[in-house]
Parts: structure tokens; sequence; C-alpha cells
């Protein structure tokens, strides 16, 4: 129902922008940064040999390897072990506000000439939040009860998710605000497409291998089963 109803929104307001929505023929347009698919691909391989975008698309596809399992598999391994999903889900709540208020804040650090000094002390403090994850993973069992899991618990999730949040935004709003600022004016918006997705795909890599080596990473005890390892899906089953 809640994708249906977006959904319905998205093409409603889509289709009254192009009835309603008029071009202002008065201004003189703009001269186009390409004039077909073919050129934009010459210009992007253009940009992507010269050798300081070169090096740094190398350092941002490489530069979240350390986030990845935290990212992508403390959510994960908390439902696995018994938290409900609804309750993570209410738990994102109280994190819109912060995830609107942050950039705000984080912008007035990034406008100066060296954006990227903020990505850089972000990062550590990062890398120390997946350690955290860690331990809150291990914790949790700890504190279940029959009940579910007491107030605290949650109240320790929302602070650890929340300032996860803060290093996660520093991080994302210096990334971009770097790559307005290398951008050429007179390509902008295919160069900060270029940077941008490079910057997105950095991200999503490594938290595919994270997920995709869980399975193989995770050491496992067979209770009560002689001669079996569960070291894979099917002998766990067994």
């Amino acid at each position: 129902d809640f994708l249906f109803f977006w959904g319905a929104v998205f093409l409603i307001t889509t289709t009254l922008v192009a009835l309603l929505k008029k071009e202002n023929k008065e201004l003189t347009p703009t001269k186009e940064e390409t004039k077909g698919i073919t050129d934009t691909y010459r210009l992007l391989f253009s940009i992507i040999k010269m050798p300081a975008v070169l090096t740094f698309c190398l350092l941002i596809l490489t530069a979240k390897v350390g986030f990845s399992a935290a990212d992508a598999v403390t959510g994960l391994k908390l439902v696995e072990e018994g938290v409900p999903k609804e309750h993570l889900a209410l738990l994102a709540v109280p994190m819109v506000p912060l995830q609107i208020i942050l950039p705000l804040i984080i912008s007035k650090y990034t406008a100066g000439p060296q954006p990227l000094n903020t990505f850089y002390k972000a990062m550590p403090f990062r890398l120390l939040f997946g350690l955290e994850f860690a331990f809150l993973v291990w914790w949790t069992p700890k504190v279940k009860h029959e009940g579910g899991f007491p107030i605290y618990y949650y109240i320790v999730v929302l602070l650890s998710y929340a300032l996860h949040q803060i290093t996660l935004y520093s991080m994302y709003v210096a990334i971009m605000a770097f790559n307005a600022k290398v951008s050429d004016p007179l390509i902008g918006g295919t160069y900060m497409t270029l940077l941008n997705t490079v910057s997105n795909l950095g991200g999503n890599w490594p938290s595919t291998v994270a997920l995709w080596l869980v399975d193989p990473l995770t050491v496992k005890e067979c209770v009560g089963a002689q001669e079996q390892t569960c070291g894979t899906t099917v002998a766990a089953e067994v």
C-alpha cells in the first residue's frame, strides 16, 4: 500500500509537470555540453584519463571498504539475534530530523578551500563505530529476555545509530562538496555525474562483498549432531 500510494503520487505529479510546466522562451538557451550520447561518453573518457581524476577515483572506490561490514550486516545480525524488524524500523524515525539537520551543520565546515579535511577527520571515528556495532551484536543476545529487550538496550542502539549518522554524513557531505568544487563549470553536469557515480559505486561494491562473505566467515557450532560442521547452509539445515 505504501509503495502503491507513492507510485501514484509520482505518476500524478510528473504528469502535471509535463502538462502544465512551460519553458521560458525569453531566456537565451545555454549551450549544451554535448550533442549526443557518443559525445558524452567521449567526454567522460577524457575526464577519467586525467591523472588527478584517476587517482581520486581509485581512492574513493576503496575508501569505504572498512565500513562495509558494519553498514551492511549490523541490522541483519540484530534481527537474527531476535530484535523485531518493526522496532528497528521505528528507530529510523528519530533519525529523520537528524539527517535533515546534519548536512546544514556540516556544510559550514566543508565550504572552505579543503572540504576533504572533514572526510579524513570523520573516517577513524566511523571505523571505530564498526567495532562498536560488532560489540552491539555480541551484546544483544545477552540482554534478551522472555518479553523481548529492555528499554535501555534500544536507547543504546538509538545513540549508536545517531552518532554513526554524524560520521556518515560528515563523509558524505564532504565528498559532495569536493566533487562540486573540482568539477569544471563548462561541463559541470557530466563531471559531477561521473564523480558522484564513482562515489556511490565505492560504497555499494564493498557492501555487496561483505554480505556475500557473511556465510563463509561465520563460525557455526552444531549442538547434538556428530560429524557435522555446519559450515554450509545445507549442513546447517541438516
